[in-house]
């Protein structure tokens, strides 16, 4: 089998049957043999119906359908344990990626030689302050620690020889850092192509404002653990660095008080003692975030999800 093309998706029902004659068309026109995989995330509108009708008309369409929602890492896992081609495309339900990108995706791993090759959305149709500012300190910030020189982690599409998936495990929300997953397993030939990226025709985004912090949240985990992280960190450090920085705020005002305007006494003052006791209740709850993240890279229930059906697979 030439391609697996795998596609997370949740509350997409109107963009499904568009979605995949885009496919198919570009799968035909290229004479590849493929299967569509596609994860239902535990939606709650008739996605899952569409897929049974779609399987109807296509047997390389394939489902899996969760009992629940889990999220977006939990669904590609999924999709990559089931997935058989020699290359693997991921890509969002949402209609914002283009099928017509699969060739050339192809083409890279399997001439170019490389291990996976990343989207780069160069032009985004996104709100520029909510979504696409946020999204280059994001990337900036993952490309400096990871030494990985890609523009832009997050991209939903995205190419992999078929060793690469089934050499790592994405779980928590360690969608965003698959690129470093796959570099620390071995595979280091990662490569970008810039690709389209289309204004949402159907439906409104999953994500809001709070994947940014839990993104910068989640490489600092996978960056002090070594591989895997997931989700204590988003709790445990989101309020113990809040609880640090404020006392070393605090600590900060005071010092500068006793050595440029000269006000004594600045270990009688209750705010010293509020300072020590933020900056130490901060350094414990991000300690014990990152024990969480040992925890739960060693659990064995980490990636078992309820799998409600399942179609073709």
């Amino acid at each position: 089998m030439d391609l697996s093309i795998v596609i997370p998706l949740y509350n997409e029902e109107e963009s499904l049957p568009e979605l995949t004659a885009w496919i198919e068309k570009v799968m035909q026109e290229n004479n590849f043999s493929y299967e569509i995989i596609m994860i239902d995330d535990g939606s709650i509108d008739e996605s899952w119906k569409i897929i049974e009708h779609l399987r109807a008309g296509n047997a390389g369409i394939k489902g899996i359908k969760f009992q629940r929602n889990y999220g977006k890492s939990a669904a590609l896992n999924e999709g990559f344990k089931a997935a058989q081609g020699d290359v693997i495309i991921t890509m969002d339900a949402d209609m914002q990626d283009s099928p017509d990108e699969i060739p050339e995706l192809r083409r890279m791993i399997m001439e170019e030689g490389f291990d996976m090759v990343s989207g780069w959305k160069k032009k985004r149709y996104d709100n520029t302050l909510t979504k696409n500012i946020p999204s280059k300190l994001f990337n900036a910030a993952a490309r400096r620690s990871s030494k990985i020189k890609l523009h832009d982690f997050n991209c939903g599409l995205k190419s992999y020889k078929k060793k690469v998936v089934k050499s790592i495990e994405i779980y928590g929300e360690m969608h965003r850092y698959i690129p470093i997953l796959a570099k620390w397993a071995g595979f280091r030939k990662i490569g970008e192509k810039v690709v389209g990226h289309r204004a949402r025709k159907y439906g409104v985004t999953k994500f809001g404002w709070e994947r940014f912090v839990n993104g910068f949240l989640d490489l600092a985990s996978i960056m002090f653990v070594g591989k895997f992280g997931k989700r204590p960190m988003h709790f445990f450090g989101l309020w113990g660095t809040l609880s640090f920085f404020a006392g070393f705020a605090i600590f900060l005002y005071l010092t500068i008080s006793k050595f440029f305007f000269d006000i004594t006494g600045m270990t009688q003052r209750p705010l010293f003692f509020f300072a020590i006791l933020a900056m130490i209740i901060g350094t414990q709850l991000f300690l014990a975030g990152f024990i969480g993240e040992l925890i739960s890279r060693n659990s064995p229930e980490r990636n078992n999800y309820l799998i409600e059906k399942k179609e073709g697979l």
